[in-house]
Protein backbone atom coordinates (compact mmCIF):
# COMPACT_ATOMS: atom_id res chain seq x y z
CA UNK A 1 0.00 0.00 0.00
CA UNK A 2 1.36 3.42 -0.92
CA UNK A 3 1.59 6.44 1.32
CA UNK A 4 -1.69 8.03 2.37
CA UNK A 5 -2.11 11.72 3.11
CA UNK A 6 -4.05 13.78 5.64
CA UNK A 7 -7.50 15.16 4.86
CA UNK A 8 -6.05 18.63 4.26
CA UNK A 9 -4.12 17.22 1.27
CA UNK A 10 -7.29 15.80 -0.29
CA UNK A 11 -9.22 18.98 0.46
CA UNK A 12 -6.60 20.97 -1.48
CA UNK A 13 -7.10 18.61 -4.40
CA UNK A 14 -10.83 19.27 -4.30
CA UNK A 15 -11.74 16.01 -2.53
CA UNK A 16 -14.66 16.52 -0.18
CA UNK A 17 -15.22 14.59 3.03
CA UNK A 18 -17.53 12.02 1.44
CA UNK A 19 -15.08 11.30 -1.39
CA UNK A 20 -12.26 10.95 1.13
CA UNK A 21 -14.35 8.48 3.14
CA UNK A 22 -15.18 6.48 0.02
CA UNK A 23 -11.48 6.10 -0.78
CA UNK A 24 -10.65 5.44 2.87
CA UNK A 25 -13.31 2.72 3.05
CA UNK A 26 -11.77 0.98 0.03
CA UNK A 27 -8.30 1.09 1.59
CA UNK A 28 -9.47 -0.25 4.95
CA UNK A 29 -11.59 -2.94 3.32
CA UNK A 30 -8.63 -4.18 1.29
CA UNK A 31 -6.45 -4.30 4.41
CA UNK A 32 -8.90 -6.07 6.73
CA UNK A 33 -10.11 -8.60 4.15
CA UNK A 34 -6.65 -10.13 3.98
CA UNK A 35 -6.06 -10.21 7.76
CA UNK A 36 -8.00 -12.23 10.33
CA UNK A 37 -6.52 -10.74 13.53
CA UNK A 38 -8.85 -8.19 15.09
CA UNK A 39 -6.14 -6.18 16.88
CA UNK A 40 -4.05 -5.90 13.71
CA UNK A 41 -7.11 -4.74 11.80
CA UNK A 42 -8.00 -2.21 14.49
CA UNK A 43 -4.45 -0.86 14.48
CA UNK A 44 -4.38 -0.41 10.71
CA UNK A 45 -7.88 1.07 10.68
CA UNK A 46 -6.77 3.67 13.25
CA UNK A 47 -3.66 4.49 11.26
CA UNK A 48 -5.53 4.96 7.98
CA UNK A 49 -8.33 7.06 9.49
CA UNK A 50 -5.97 9.17 11.57
CA UNK A 51 -3.65 9.95 8.70
CA UNK A 52 -6.29 10.58 6.04
CA UNK A 53 -8.43 12.88 8.21
CA UNK A 54 -5.84 14.35 10.60
CA UNK A 55 -8.03 13.72 13.67
CA UNK A 56 -6.75 14.64 17.14
CA UNK A 57 -7.22 11.09 18.44
CA UNK A 58 -8.39 7.89 16.74
CA UNK A 59 -8.68 4.63 18.60
CA UNK A 60 -10.51 1.62 19.90
CA UNK A 61 -11.57 0.61 23.36
CA UNK A 62 -12.32 -3.07 23.97
CA UNK A 63 -14.87 -4.45 26.41
CA UNK A 64 -13.02 -6.40 29.12
CA UNK A 65 -14.31 -7.25 32.59
CA UNK A 66 -17.31 -4.90 32.24
CA UNK A 67 -15.24 -1.85 31.34
CA UNK A 68 -13.68 -0.38 28.22
CA UNK A 69 -9.93 -0.93 28.04
CA UNK A 70 -7.66 1.02 25.70
CA UNK A 71 -6.83 -0.75 22.47
CA UNK A 72 -4.98 0.30 19.31
CA UNK A 73 -4.91 4.07 18.77
CA UNK A 74 -3.18 7.00 17.10
CA UNK A 75 -2.71 10.33 18.85
CA UNK A 76 -1.77 11.68 22.27
CA UNK A 77 -1.85 9.80 25.57
CA UNK A 78 -5.29 8.31 26.28
CA UNK A 79 -7.48 7.21 29.16
CA UNK A 80 -6.76 3.56 29.88
CA UNK A 81 -10.11 2.40 31.29
CA UNK A 82 -13.64 3.73 30.97
CA UNK A 83 -16.56 2.45 33.08
CA UNK A 84 -19.82 1.24 31.52
CA UNK A 85 -22.13 4.18 30.87
CA UNK A 86 -19.50 6.84 31.65
CA UNK A 87 -18.33 9.51 29.23
CA UNK A 88 -19.13 9.41 25.52
CA UNK A 89 -17.49 6.00 25.00
CA UNK A 90 -19.19 4.33 27.94
CA UNK A 91 -22.52 5.89 26.96
CA UNK A 92 -22.21 4.64 23.37
CA UNK A 93 -21.50 1.16 24.74
CA UNK A 94 -24.47 1.32 27.13
CA UNK A 95 -26.88 2.71 24.50
CA UNK A 96 -25.46 0.45 21.76
CA UNK A 97 -25.52 3.27 19.24
CA UNK A 98 -23.28 5.83 17.61
CA UNK A 99 -22.97 9.10 19.50
CA UNK A 100 -21.99 12.33 17.76
CA UNK A 101 -21.09 15.10 20.21
CA UNK A 102 -20.59 18.61 18.82
CA UNK A 103 -19.20 20.00 22.10
CA UNK A 104 -17.79 17.47 24.55
CA UNK A 105 -17.69 20.11 27.28
CA UNK A 106 -21.51 20.09 27.28
CA UNK A 107 -21.78 16.27 27.46
CA UNK A 108 -22.83 15.15 30.97
CA UNK A 109 -20.04 13.13 32.57
CA UNK A 110 -17.55 13.72 29.74
CA UNK A 111 -14.17 12.16 30.50
CA UNK A 112 -11.46 14.59 29.42
CA UNK A 113 -8.53 12.47 28.29
CA UNK A 114 -7.17 15.50 26.41
CA UNK A 115 -7.95 19.15 27.03
CA UNK A 116 -7.56 19.70 23.27
CA UNK A 117 -10.64 17.61 22.42
CA UNK A 118 -13.76 19.62 21.57
CA UNK A 119 -15.95 17.20 19.61
CA UNK A 120 -16.22 13.43 19.41
CA UNK A 121 -17.84 10.52 17.62
CA UNK A 122 -18.06 7.02 19.09
CA UNK A 123 -19.23 3.99 17.10
CA UNK A 124 -19.94 0.65 18.82
CA UNK A 125 -18.75 -2.62 17.27
CA UNK A 126 -21.00 -5.62 17.78
CA UNK A 127 -20.64 -9.36 17.55
CA UNK A 128 -23.92 -11.30 17.75
CA UNK A 129 -25.72 -8.12 18.89
CA UNK A 130 -23.31 -7.58 21.80
CA UNK A 131 -20.93 -4.61 21.90
CA UNK A 132 -17.33 -5.83 22.12
CA UNK A 133 -15.53 -2.56 21.35
CA UNK A 134 -16.02 1.08 20.38
CA UNK A 135 -14.26 3.28 17.86
CA UNK A 136 -13.58 6.69 19.41
CA UNK A 137 -12.50 9.71 17.38
CA UNK A 138 -11.80 13.16 18.81
CA UNK A 139 -11.31 16.49 17.07
CA UNK A 140 -9.94 19.82 18.20
CA UNK A 141 -12.75 21.49 16.24
CA UNK A 142 -16.25 21.98 17.61
CA UNK A 143 -18.93 20.26 15.53
CA UNK A 144 -16.37 18.34 13.47
CA UNK A 145 -18.54 15.25 12.97
CA UNK A 146 -21.78 14.88 11.05
CA UNK A 147 -23.98 12.30 9.31
CA UNK A 148 -21.29 11.65 6.67
CA UNK A 149 -18.78 10.69 9.36
CA UNK A 150 -21.39 8.53 11.08
CA UNK A 151 -22.39 6.73 7.89
CA UNK A 152 -18.87 5.85 6.80
CA UNK A 153 -17.44 5.12 10.24
CA UNK A 154 -20.32 2.71 10.86
CA UNK A 155 -19.57 1.02 7.53
CA UNK A 156 -15.88 0.79 8.44
CA UNK A 157 -16.69 -0.66 11.87
CA UNK A 158 -18.99 -3.19 10.24
CA UNK A 159 -15.90 -4.52 8.41
CA UNK A 160 -14.42 -5.34 11.85
CA UNK A 161 -17.58 -6.99 13.23
CA UNK A 162 -16.39 -10.56 12.80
Amino acid sequence: MGRTFGYAFFFRLGMDKKSNYEETFKIIKSVVESESDLIANMANTCAVLHERFNFLWTGFYLVKDEQLVLGPFQGPLACTRIPFGKGVCGSSWKEERTLVVEDVHQFPGHIACSSLSNSEIVVPLKNQDKVFAVLDIDSEDFGAFDSVDQEYLEKICHLLNK
